[in-house]
């Protein structure tokens, strides 16, 4: 029964877990997505405490590799990167869309509607939004990408099946469609939700190199600064 520590720093819901096989140990949480690198370190040590759990008897690292919060993104995918190190404990790497969908599949009750496709959408500013598709078997029908809604995104798919659309980018897309198979939930996703998908990635040996493990940003960084340096 492997051990697995669970680091999510990629929204504005921070959370880290540990798991014995498909039990949960324990979870602490922070809402608080400007401190988020703060939140980790402490978290970390407080929930091995609360759990009796050493860092060395881990298994494996799971991180929410993203997309997501750029600085999010970093201070979790560092922090996960930096146990493995001192560890020597291998790395397994989530993307944050694939932990959303597996929220919603546990959650929300979307059995019911045998047809229906995950659609998570985190927010990425205007009408811009990072999103995938998923079926419920958890294969990816869509990967990870970003996208500008309008009335017409999604038109193939919602003519063809019910699709759950949730996340925090969700609700504007909800004020442009009007389709009876688009269905929509709040469901929100935590470290938990990295439970089995990290477990079928531990079990079949599918560990993130760390020498070349970087954040999924999706889409380039942009920075403002940077841009008034040039």
């Amino acid at each position: 029964m492997p051990t697995i520590l669970y680091i999510d720093t990629a929204t504005d819901l921070a959370s880290v877990c540990i798991s014995s096989d498909e039990r949960v140990l324990g979870i602490t949480e922070s809402s608080d997505q400007k401190n988020h690198a703060s939140f980790i370190q402490s978290a970390i040590a407080e929930l091995c405490a609360q759990t009796g759990t050493a860092l060395p008897t881990l298994d494996a690292v799971a991180v929410t590799a993203g997309p997501g919060s750029y600085t999010g993104l970093r201070v979790g995918m560092a922090t996960a990167k930096g146990i493995c190190y001192a560890l020597q404990k291998p790395l397994i790497a989530l993307t944050t869309l694939e932990v959303m969908a597996q929220a919603a599949l546990s959650k929300s009750g979307i059995a019911a509607t045998p047809a229906a496709l995950l659609c998570p959408m985190i927010d990425a500013r205007r009408m811009e939004v990072f999103t995938a598709l998923f079926d419920q078997s958890m294969r990816t029908k869509k990967t990870a990408h970003a996208l500008i809604i309008d009335e017409q995104s999604f038109a193939a798919e919602l003519e063809q099946d019910a699709v759950l659309f949730f996340g925090s980018g969700m609700p504007k897309f909800k004020h442009l469609i009007q389709h009876t198979n688009a269905l929509f939930t709040d469901i929100k996703h935590n470290a938990t939700d990295m439970v089995l998908p990290a477990l079928a990635a531990f079990r079949s040996s599918h560990f993130t190199d760390l020498a070349y493990s970087e954040p999924v940003y999706v889409k380039e960084f942009f920075s403002p600064t940077k841009l008034e340096s040039n």
